[in-house]
């Protein structure tokens, strides 16, 4: 069973909210930040990105930046752009990125299922930004991005959701960037059981993207139980908020690869090693591929296919038979040489929302000698490898589009 619980959300009155929700705090830096909010002091990214009000010499992580988050946060409060909601509520939230739509239900799951692994993972954490994410919640006794998750459909669950969807929503409103983003509020006590009983019928849920914020919700967790040993469990700082959809709906984008050289081979030298383990076709208009086991490849100004040979991922395991194992096992580690690509410098990624545009102008730039567009993992794979308890390769899949901060505050005090 999963735990889901209403909770009574610190967000924007509607006529604010295009001000205030931002992009989340990880997927732009601080200068962008900066040009974002230039003209909008309600902007949320003042709480999520506060350096932004700070010098620009202030390390990212010093105390003031933390303590500058919590003032703004409060702030908000104290002058009306943030309210907090008077009853427990749970809230459906709705994206639509071109004709794709998606439908999430917002609540608060719980932070032992998390750690007892009902919560499932696919990817490690990073120790700075899980400390980072750990000390802005604590600091502000608030969870201020969603960790976003994942169920398997249940019929009843889209019927409620869909017939919420027909009613006059709370927020309706379309961001700089095209995105729309639709939210009505579930405040009916009799709905929120029915919907708690549904969860309580599924197995698991699985992250889809937010794993530092889990992780930092749940270390906030456990220094509040340190604190108060006489604990009950149903304090605030057991739950975290998230934004749970159901997979079928999920749109997963290609995470893709650009090399910045050969590895000292020339590119005759490069073509046959890789035709080795791949089978390999030019003039590859497409660019990006349309099946498992396909790639584009850029070089030198033409864009090739290659089709991995059956013996590199038949009888593998679910985690060596993911396209981002393929052609790490078979090219990029063995022929290019790159090893750790969490470390190496010669490897970059570019999501697959920014296009093979991107790739191109790496490589004819100069900067990068080789890219590789990739078919994106699916969300059946990550459930997959989350069920068997492993973890997904470094940069597996990008998900989009992605969930607005500052739309829902979960307070944990």
């Amino acid at each position: 069973m999963c735990i889901i619980i209403p909770f009574k959300a610190v967000r924007p009155p509607k006529e604010l909210v295009r001000d205030v929700a931002s992009y989340p705090y990880d997927i732009i830096d601080t200068e962008e930040a900066r040009t974002i909010t230039e003209n909008n002091p309600r902007s949320f990214l003042h709480v999520v990105k506060s350096e932004i009000d700070l010098p620009s010499h202030v390390d990212i992580h010093d105390e003031r930046v933390y303590n500058k988050a919590k003032e703004n946060f409060y702030n908000f409060l104290h002058d009306g752009t943030l309210f907090q909601e008077h009853k427990p509520s749970f809230y459906v939230y709705r994206q639509q990125m071109g004709d794709h739509r998606q439908y999430g239900i917002v609540g608060c799951v719980s932070v032992d299922e998390y750690e007892s692994g009902r919560i499932k993972k696919h990817e490690l954490t990073r120790p700075d930004k899980q400390a980072d994410r750990t000390k802005h919640i604590a600091t502000l006794n608030a969870q201020t991005g969603p960790v976003f998750l994942a169920y398997r459909r249940r019929q009843l669950l889209d019927q409620i959701v869909q017939e919420i969807a027909d009613s006059i929503p709370e927020y309706d409103f379309t961001a700089d960037d095209g995105i729309s983003h639709t939210a009505w509020v579930i405040s009916d006590e009799n709905t929120i059981e029915i919907i708690q009983k549904e969860f309580l019928a599924i197995d698991a849920l699985y992250i889809a993207d937010g794993h530092h914020r889990a992780a930092s919700a749940a270390a906030v967790a456990q220094m509040r139980r340190a604190d108060n040993p006489g604990y009950s469990g149903h304090e605030k700082f057991n739950f975290m908020m998230a934004v749970i959809f159901p997979g079928y709906q999920l749109k997963v984008l290609a995470y893709n690869r650009v090399v910045k050289d050969l590895n000292n081979l020339s590119e005759t030298e490069f073509m046959d090693k890789v035709e080795e383990k791949f089978v390999v076709t030019e003039n590859f208009m497409k660019k990006v591929p349309e099946q498992l086991h396909e790639f584009g490849m850029y070089i030198k100004g033409s864009w090739y296919r290659l089709r991995a040979k059956e013996d590199t991922y038949k009888d593998r395991d679910v985690i060596g038979t993911l396209d981002v194992s393929l052609i790490q096992d078979h090219l990029l580690g063995p022929i290019l040489g790159i090893g750790d690509v969490r470390t190496d410098e010669r490897i970059m990624f570019v999501g697959g929302i920014r296009g093979v545009e991107e790739l191109e102008q790496l490589v004819d730039s100069g900067e990068c000698a080789v890219a590789f567009s990739l078919y994106p993992t699916t969300i059946h794979q990550l459930a997959d490898v989350a069920d068997t308890g492993k973890l997904m390769p470094p940069k597996s899949s990008w998900f989009e589009p992605k969930l607005r901060s500052g739309m829902f505050v979960h307070l944990i005090d």
